[in-house]
């Protein structure tokens, strides 16, 4: 195999696990993605180490000229969508279906999928908390509030913030702005479980998928990804809980201990 083709092949590979990585997949899905890209475009000699936030990529040709790609992947949201996209397209680059340059071009477009709009996120948020809410034992009143609140807390993140807080801020006053919307309708007679609401209302924030996957990198060994996912998690959720009680202890000061 000549050095251009494993540089293609290389290509198609480091490109194939920055999407995996970034769209928040386990770390032996990319290691085994990159692998198998690189196996079936005739590369027997590569070798991939992936961290939670980088991949190192090294492979010989058969003229053993050494070749090595390193890409820094800071940590973002899951998109699974692209994960399953990856993972296709792998599967069809094994049996033969696409060249080196073809791959690529899908590759790239997998990259620029969009995301959902947003108005389709902030019903999401909306319905999932009334769910949740519901699903914790809130009944239909709860729900209804949990919906309202789901649905402010997607429209502050995307239309106000719109990324321009770190991810510590953004949790603690997301945290905040739906505990604050809870107990002031809770205080205004609409809604009868408290608690339930402002659990129903907070899921949107948890960070459900990246605490899954680090629970499965650490099983899998991958002891320092699987370390930094989990810290990212408990961090998330650390600001989440410090939003809640900001508001639920700011509320007894101001009403005098008066129980909600």
């Amino acid at each position: 195999m000549n050095a251009e083709s494993t540089r293609e092949a290389l290509d198609v590979a480091s490109l194939a696990g920055d999407i995996l990585l970034a769209s928040g997949a386990e770390i032996f899905r990319v290691e085994e993605t990159i692998d198998r890209i690189a196996r079936a475009y005739g590369v027997k000699s590569s070798d991939a180490f992936v961290l939670s936030s980088g991949i190192f990529l090294t492979a010989e040709s058969g003229k053993k000229q050494e070749f090595a790609r390193v890409r820094h992947i800071p940590l973002s949201a899951a998109r699974l969508d692209k994960v399953t996209a990856v993972n296709q397209l792998s599967r069809e680059i094994e049996e033969g279906l696409h060249t080196p340059k073809e791959a690529k071009a899908w590759l790239l477009d997998i990259q620029r999928m969009p995301e959902k709009p947003k108005m389709h996120q902030v019903l999401a948020s909306g319905v999932g908390s009334a769910c949740f809410c519901f699903l914790f034992g809130g009944d239909v009143v709860d729900s209804m509030v949990a919906f309202l609140s789901g649905f402010v807390l997607y429209v502050y993140l995307l239309y106000l913030l719109r990324g321009r807080m770190s991810k510590i801020a953004t949790n603690i006053s997301g945290g905040a702005l739906v505990t604050l919307i809870a107990v002031f309708l809770y205080q205004a007679g609409i809604g009868h479980h408290l608690d339930k609401v402002i659990i129903g209302s907070i899921i949107p924030l948890v960070p459900g998928v990246n605490f899954t996957n680090a629970i499965r990198d650490i099983a899998d060994q991958d002891y320092i990804a699987g370390s930094v996912r989990m810290l990212d998690a408990l961090l998330v959720t650390f600001c989440i809980a410090l939003g809640v009680g900001l508001i639920i202890t700011g509320y007894h000061q101001l009403a005098g201990g008066l129980q909600l």
